[in-house]
């Protein structure tokens, strides 16, 4: 570089400050995140200065309240027309207020409020020394077994800290489909997992298999993370800008005014291809695709039951918005580079789930695999390209997410005296044993395998058709036989239940109170209404299916 242009660059850096502009945040947009995170922060001063009595009831209504209050936000901006007409870039480049961002951030909100119901649930275990207990520990910083343990569940002390810790991960995940720069994204990344790596670490019973379950995620999550801030890197050494809208234009080559200390970097295409790549990756690591689904039947295994059925629902939801977001608004212009790349993962990823799920032994875990099939499924309508593949893709998000809390809210009610009875052959004749709760897993089972009048079905047609429509006629043919391997195993669980004699030392199923009940009643309810009547929610994720630029 000559002189000249070392000293321009210099002579622009050292500029007098008063050129800084006082940052321009739009508040009410933003709403729906400043209200759960407010709540969170209120979390935390109630856990420091309400008398332990009262923090489970404090913290319950905060949660409740606030997370209500940030779906109504949700509406209202999507009634003003942020979705459709008014959809924007806020926060000075940071955030967009667009159809999608708004879909999922409602769809979140919605997932967390049933989720948190199942954290509250506290008749399932058996009262101990005299005092309800939910699915949590009763001091986390006490070791397994040690003295202080067993003094702090005879004092019935519970970890209410899980609320705040559930509303900081709900807003994390609330950016995280609406980040507009690479930085927001990491930031959210990170603000969503952390308090997920705790939760999976607070349960009950099992106690060292729950910490083993949390020790592997945050080791795998910290990789997974690495990756993605390493491709964030070469992304900016590429285009010069975190900005998702200004990368896009470099990788198009519709850029304006080129710095001329970036035009050597923004003609290297391996920067480009790399960055991507580890971005992309990091983004398949928290959605559960192979190869990068390692974490995923384990965590769900160790995981109380609760954390498992929020974090299957929520993190996914998040998840693919930000991938949707990355693939269709930074990278367009890589479309050629990128598709073949995930023509492979979705593949791999709908065979695999199907394939390793039939040989599971464990409700969780072959639930966990299930997840990984789901997520090649919704992976196909990634790969269609098309606004119909957005929609397609909004709306499997939307019906799964209730689908998978309601089946883990149930998977908590079957119980024997070490806790939940998680290994399948205890499940044998559970419907003679109790056949409401059998009948009402057995509809969630049949939604994920995608039988007709399941909101199962309504999503894997959509997101199917979108594919098809888009030139992956190939990929639908694959998405079809992995779903007939799939329903294989879903429905060898309902013959289990239903055709099988009951063990006389069998689990019982407990009675949950009505925070359960109406966890699962909401699951149910979705999951048929999506099912028989899904086109005004078809329509719904159509209209929001344009991102903003």
């Amino acid at each position: 570089m000559s002189a000249t242009a070392v000293h321009s660059l210099w002579t622009t850096a050292a500029d007098p400050i008063s050129k800084i502009d006082a940052p321009k945040i739009e508040y009410g947009q933003l709403a729906p995140t400043l209200i759960i995170v407010g709540a969170a922060i209120v979390g935390i001063l109630v856990e420091a200065f309400v008398p332990r009595k009262s923090r489970y009831y404090v913290q319950m209504f905060v949660s409740v309240v606030a997370i209500a209050a940030a779906f109504a936000a949700v509406v209202a901006l999507a009634a003003d027309g942020y979705g459709t007409t008014k959809a924007h870039i806020a926060a000075m480049g940071a955030i967009a207020v667009d159809g999608p961002a708004l879909f999922l951030q409602g769809t979140i909100l919605l997932a967390a409020l049933v989720g948190l119901f199942t954290f509250a649930e506290r008749r399932l275990d058996p009262e101990t020394h005299g005092n309800r207990v939910d699915s949590f520990a009763a001091q986390a910083a006490s070791v397994p077994g040690s003295e202080s343990e067993k003094a702090a569940v005879k004092a019935g002390f519970t970890t209410t800290e899980v609320f705040p810790l559930l509303l900081f991960a709900v807003a994390g995940m609330l950016i995280f489909p609406a980040a507009n720069d690479l930085l927001t994204l990491f930031v959210a990344l990170e603000v969503f997992s952390l308090p997920l790596y705790l939760l999976c670490a607070l349960a009950r019973r099992k106690r060292m298999m729950s910490q083993e379950a949390a020790v592997k995620y945050f080791l795998l999550g910290a990789f997974a993370s690495a990756f993605t801030l390493f491709g964030i890197a070469l992304l900016y050494g590429y285009a010069g800008s975190m900005s998702y809208a200004t990368i896009a234009q470099v990788v198009d080559g519709t850029v304006q005014d080129v710095n001329p200390a970036l035009a050597g970097t923004m003609g290297n295409d391996a920067l480009l291809l790399v960055g991507a790549a580890l971005l992309v990756m990091g983004l398949l690591f928290k959605v559960g695709a192979v190869p990068f689904h390692m974490w995923t039947p384990d965590v769900y295994q160790g995981a109380p039951t609760p954390v498992t059925g929020f974090m299957a629902a929520a993190t996914k939801v998040a998840a693919f918005g930000a991938l949707l977001r990355v693939l269709y608004v930074v990278l367009p212009g890589l479309r050629w580079d990128w598709r073949p790349v995930m023509w492979a993962v979705a593949i791999i990823t709908m065979l695999g789930g199907a394939i390793v799920a039939i040989t599971q032994t464990d409700i969780k875990r072959l639930l966990a695999y299930s997840s990984i099939a789901h997520a090649g499924f919704i992976l196909a309508g990634v790969i269609a390209t098309t606004p119909d593949g957005v929609s397609s893709v909004l709306f499997y998000l939307a019906a799964y997410s209730f689908v998978t809390i309601g089946a883990f809210a149930v998977v908590t009610l079957v119980r024997d005296a070490g806790g939940e009875a998680t290994h399948l052959s205890k499940w044998a004749g559970l419907g003679r044993r109790s056949p409401l709760v059998a009948a009402v897993f057995a509809v969630f089972l049949l939604a994920f395998a995608g039988i007709p009048l399941t909101s199962g079905f309504a999503g894997k047609f959509a997101v199917f058709k979108a594919a098809a429509e888009g030139g992956a006629a190939p990929l639908v043919v694959v998405g079809v036989i992995s779903s007939a391997i799939a329903a294989f195993f879903y429905i060898r669980v309902i013959v289990l239940m239903f055709f099988s004699e009951p063990r006389p030392e069998g689990p019982t199923v407990a009675v949950p109170s009505p925070l359960t009940m109406t966890a699962i009643g909401v699951g149910v309810a979705v999951t048929l209404v999506l099912g028989v009547a899904p086109q005004y929610f078809l329509d719904l994720a159509g209209q929001a299916g344009v991102f903003v630029r």
